[in-house]
C-alpha cells in the first residue's frame, strides 16, 4: 500500500472513530492530509462516519481538484494552516476540524483570547495554547488569515501551537498524522468538558507546575 492509499484509509478510520464517539455529528467537520504533491480532504457535506477512501477529494498544490467528490470549502483554511505551521513543525501532515460540543460551548460565554487556561498537565503537554478566532461565517477567508497569523504569532514567541478555536464553529487541530491530530482533539475536548463541569472558577496549574512540565516533557507553554 503506497503513502496516498494509507492516508486515505487513515482518514476514513479516524473519521469513523470520531463520529462513533460523538466528536462529530451529521455532516459537520472535515479531515485533510498534506501529500508531497497535493492534498486529500473529506468531501463537502460528507459524514465522517461513512467515508469512502476512493471518494475523498484530491487536490494539487494549487488547490485545484483532480479527483474524488467535491472538496470541502475549508481546504483553503487547511492549506493556510499547513503553510504557517510548517515553519515551526515541519512534519505537519494532517488537519482535523470538528464542531466538538464542549469547545464550542465555551465560546458562547464571554470569549477570551484563549479557549482554556492551563488546567491539567496533559492539556499543557499534548495541546498547548488554543487562541480563539472571532466568529466569521464558515469558509470565510478572513478566518483563515487570522488562524495563520495566530500560528505565526505563537510560534515566533517560542510556544508553537497545534490548535486554534473558531468561535461558535469548532476547533482546528494539526499534527504529523491523522492519529496524532485526533489525540490532540481528544485531549482538547476532554479539557473543555472538565472546564464546563468544574465551572469558570477552577484554578489553573501554577507557574512552577508549568515550568516543571516544560523541563521534564518539553511542554510548549
Amino acid at each position: 500500500m503506497n503513502v496516498e492509499s494509507q492516508a486515505r484509509e487513515e482518514i476514513c478510520r479516524v473519521g469513523r472513530s470520531l463520529f462513533e464517539r460523538g466528536y462529530v455529528h451529521a455532516t459537520a467537520g472535515n479531515i485533510s492530509v498534506r501529500l508531497d504533491d497535493g492534498f486529500l480532504i473529506t468531501p463537502t457535506d460528507a459524514c465522517l462516519g461513512f467515508l469512502d477512501p476512493a471518494r475523498l477529494a484530491r487536490l494539487d498544490l494549487r488547490l485545484q481538484q483532480t479527483d474524488g467528490d467535491r472538496a470541502s470549502k475549508t481546504i483553503a483554511l487547511h492549506a493556510r494552516i499547513y503553510e504557517s505551521a510548517a515553519r515551526f513543525d515541519a512534519g505537519t501532515r494532517c488537519v482535523i476540524h470538528t464542531h466538538s460540543t464542549h469547545c464550542v460551548a465555551l465560546t458562547l460565554e464571554v470569549p477570551g483570547e484563549e479557549l482554556l487556561a492551563a488546567l491539567t498537565p496533559y492539556f499543557v503537554m499534548k495541546v498547548g495554547h488554543v487562541p480563539v478566532i472571532p466568529y466569521h461565517r464558515p469558509g470565510a477567508p478572513e478566518a483563515a488569515e487570522l488562524v495563520a497569523q495566530a500560528i505565526e504569532r505563537y510560534g515566533e514567541r517560542g510556544t508553537p501551537i497545534r490548535a486554534a478555536m473558531l468561535a461558535r464553529l469548532g476547533p482546528n487541530v494539526w499534527h504529523d498524522s491523522p492519529a496524532a491530530a485526533m489525540a490532540v482533539l481528544e485531549e482538547l475536548e476532554e479539557t473543555a468538558r472538565l472546564r464546563t463541569l468544574a465551572g469558570p472558577a477552577c484554578p489553573m496549574l501554577s507557574d512552577a507546575d508549568i515550568d516543571e512540565l516544560r523541563r521534564t516533557f518539553g511542554a510548549r507553554w
